[in-house]
């Protein structure tokens, strides 16, 4: 079976340290979570970077960060529409 791995991207608010780890707080459009930075050795507050399990995988710039952004709302919003409930 094939698994698709999904990134999602947010802006850096905050930077922290945490027990030696580089982290940070990011936006996802309203959604606030904590993000290792380890591998994102340049990213800083204000930066955008895209995120998988809980790891800042990648900088991108503002406008691809929205452009993801509202591809997954439009999915969500077809997959709400399709089943006539919102995802869990």
């Amino acid at each position: 079976m094939t698994r698709m791995c999904l990134g999602i991207p947010g802006e850096v608010l905050e930077v922290h340290d945490d027990a030696g780890l580089r982290m940070a707080t990011v936006d996802f459009g309203g959604v606030r979570r904590e993000v290792c930075l380890d591998y994102t050795p340049g990213a800083g507050v204000g930066t955008y970077v895209v995120v998988h399990v809980g790891f800042a995988i990648t900088e991108v710039d503002e406008a691809e960060a929205q452009r993801t952004l509202d591809v997954l709302r439009a999915m969500a919003d077809a997959v709400e529409t399709e089943l006539g409930e919102p995802l869990p």
